[in-house]
């Protein structure tokens, strides 16, 4: 996802990083290796031209350029300028009447009827009842693709052949929906080549008669600013709730992305990140904007690990991390989830400190992406009981004793160690929180990401290429382990009933 435009501003920061002590003239030349990565990635002049205008100010100021580590500072200032340019974005849909209607429209070829499927799935998750229609009256084959798309989801498929009334489609539709007791109807309407007034007609009064509470506009991310043309057109007709984004896991450089909140003003609220019916992702600034600086999204692989995890093995995990219980045998099993080459690829690009790892991987076949995952396990099942059970027992003789018996280096046991720490720490943290709770706990551990005496993971280099010294390996242990206790001091205040503490 945005490969080349991730690459263009890690070279922005990594000359920054290579300064023994920044100039404004450094300064300088960093913000125009990131003005021109921009630009490189098709985002909207204007849009560049006020995003620069946002950063520059604040990364010639003292608090900057006087800080002990300027460059961690900038890449901050650009994260954060990046979430100001991407949202804000309501968290979610409102789903809150007996039914709730989602109009889907778009251009031929964006993926309109896919997105209906895939949208359709998502809310399967979330143990809502959605109902899909047919309402693209122009193309026989649309139909048809809809029907098969509601058979692989399991979900109800409402058509009506004979009608050539939109309209009318929709509203039948829609009574059907209430009297099978569906949620949502989710109405996937006529799109065309290009945008023309009769399309546009149609679809005005689609929305006028029926009442969509949501109007979504799917737009190809691969097409540019012409992605970002369609929905000013659109909404300027229709007034949009939002904009669904497909293709990201494509060459998309980017700047439809970064464009489309600024240029018409309307949010994206949904991405598209694969072929399969499960690549559909609520669209969240924060998350996108740490993808797109290779810090991760610790949200976004919450959420999609979730997907692996069937109800009765969720429901055991939840009770085991309740007692601050998550083994080495948890983790393994996690691994094992996403041994997957394809889904591993895409959850390595959301966990923290694995860009590099994530493009080292992208140059090998999936066999061998395959076969990464197995050495981690063997590193693992060359633990013993009591290690998986306890890995703070390992000491340096244990970990020479596993990486021979898994056929690994020292160095390799130590990382995974560390990313297990990380993980548990997290897990661990969030159990017994409602869904809500647990999301903020989760953005709050991304932003400690960010932070940069937290942003890199342990035993990562620095910017002078050396390895952090024991002194501060054990200060980075501390904190890590204050954060763990902090998030279980959250989860107890939260089961607290009010007044319990009153004297």
């Amino acid at each position: 996802m945005f490969d080349s435009l991730q690459d263009n501003l890690k070279g922005a920061f990594k000359t920054l990083r290579g300064k023994g002590k920044l100039t404004e003239a450094n300064m300088r030349e960093g913000l125009k290796m990131v003005e021109q990565s921009l630009l490189e990635a098709d985002v909207s002049y204007d849009v560049v031209k006020e995003f620069m205008h946002g950063i520059t100010k604040e990364a010639l100021g003292e608090k900057v350029m006087l800080a002990l580590e300027p460059s961690e500072q900038f890449i901050g200032l650009v994260n954060q300028e990046l979430i100001n340019l991407l949202g804000p974005v309501e968290d979610g849909l409102n789903l809150s009447k007996d039914i709730n209607i989602i109009m889907m429209c778009g251009l031929q070829g964006a993926g309109k009827t896919t997105t209906c499927g895939k949208l359709a799935k998502l809310l399967m998750r979330q143990k809502v009842k959605p109902m899909l229609v047919a309402a693209d009256l122009q193309r026989p084959a649309a139909i048809d693709q809809l029907h098969v798309i509601g058979e692989q989801v399991g979900v109800e498929v409402y058509s009506d052949r004979d009608n050539k009334d939109p309209v009318q489609v929709c509203r039948d539709a829609v009574a059907k929906a209430k009297a099978d007791g569906c949620q949502v109807v989710i109405l996937d309407t006529a799109g065309r080549l290009a945008i023309d007034e009769e399309l546009m007609e149609q679809l005005k009064t689609i929305d006028r008669d029926v009442q969509p509470d949501h109007v979504f506009l799917v737009v190809d991310g691969m097409t540019g600013q012409d992605a970002v043309r369609s929905a000013g057109a659109f909404h300027e007709a229709l007034e949009l709730n939002g904009v669904v984004m497909t293709k990201l896991d494509g060459d998309t450089r980017g700047g439809a992305l970064l464009s489309v909140k600024h240029v018409t003003g309307v949010p994206i609220r949904f991405i598209g990140v694969g072929e399969h019916l499960d690549d559909l992702e609520f669209f969240r600034p924060e998350g996108m904007a740490g993808r797109i600086l290779g810090q991760g999204d610790v949200v976004g692989l919450f959420e999609e690990a979730s997907k692996l995890v069937d109800e009765d093995e969720q429901k055991r995990m939840q009770e085991s991390l309740e007692k601050g219980q998550f083994t080495m045998d948890d983790f393994r099993n996690h691994m094992q989830k996403i041994a997957k080459p394809g889904l591993m690829m895409k959850m390595m690009g959301m966990l923290p400190g694995m860009g590099q790892m994530k493009d080292m991987m992208a140059q090998v076949n999936q066999e061998e992406q395959a076969g990464q995952i197995k050495k981690m396990v063997g590193i693992i099942d060359s633990m013993t009981a009591a290690e998986r059970k306890d890995p703070s027992i390992v000491d340096a003789r244990r970990r020479q004793r596993i990486a021979s018996g898994a056929g690994s280096g020292a160095q390799q046991v130590n990382e995974l160690l560390k990313q297990y720490d990380m993980m548990k720490g997290m897990m661990t943290g969030m159990a017994g929180m409602g869904a809500g709770d647990r999301m903020q706990k989760m953005q709050e551990v991304q932003q400690a990401m960010m932070d940069p005496a937290q942003r890199r993971l342990p035993g990562s280099k620095k910017s002078t290429g050396s390895r952090l010294s024991p002194k501060q390996q054990k200060k980075r242990k501390k904190e890590l382990e204050k954060l763990r206790k902090q998030m279980k001091r959250d989860k107890k205040n939260k089961k607290k009933k009010p007044g319990e503490d009153a004297v």
